[in-house]
């Protein structure tokens, strides 16, 4: 499976920049992790992704720690479109995700639902 679009993707933003979103556990949107996040991403192409860059050691280790996230732009408040939107050059609509992490291992996350 596709390990995300952290190298092709359409956007970067700076990890400082992305700090509206976090923590992702108090976001109300759509996200998807692990094997979902996987998905979802394969899914999508690179041009429609917005990956989350690392701007030193520690927002790099925090990128790290975290489990491969994808966020669905569509179901973000538009307060944090509004915020996100500041912070990018291109415009935030042309995306369809925003990716959070990396995979970081080869190995597929295996899952009852898959047999």
């Amino acid at each position: 499976m596709s390990i995300g679009h952290f190298f092709d993707a359409g956007g970067h933003l700076d990890y400082g920049d992305a700090a509206t979103l976090l923590p992702i556990e108090e976001l109300q949107a759509r996200v998807y992790t692990h094997r979902d996040a996987e998905r979802a991403l394969k899914d999508a192409s690179a041009e429609s992704v917005l990956a989350i860059r690392p701007t030193g050691l520690a927002s790099s280790y925090a990128l790290t720690q975290r489990p491969l996230t994808a966020v669905e732009v569509a179901s973000l408040d538009d307060e944090f479109r509004e915020q996100l939107d500041r912070a990018l050059d291109p415009d935030l609509a042309q995306f369809e995700l925003i990716q959070l992490g990396r995979a970081t291992t080869p190995a597929q996350n295996r899952s009852l639902a898959e047999f």
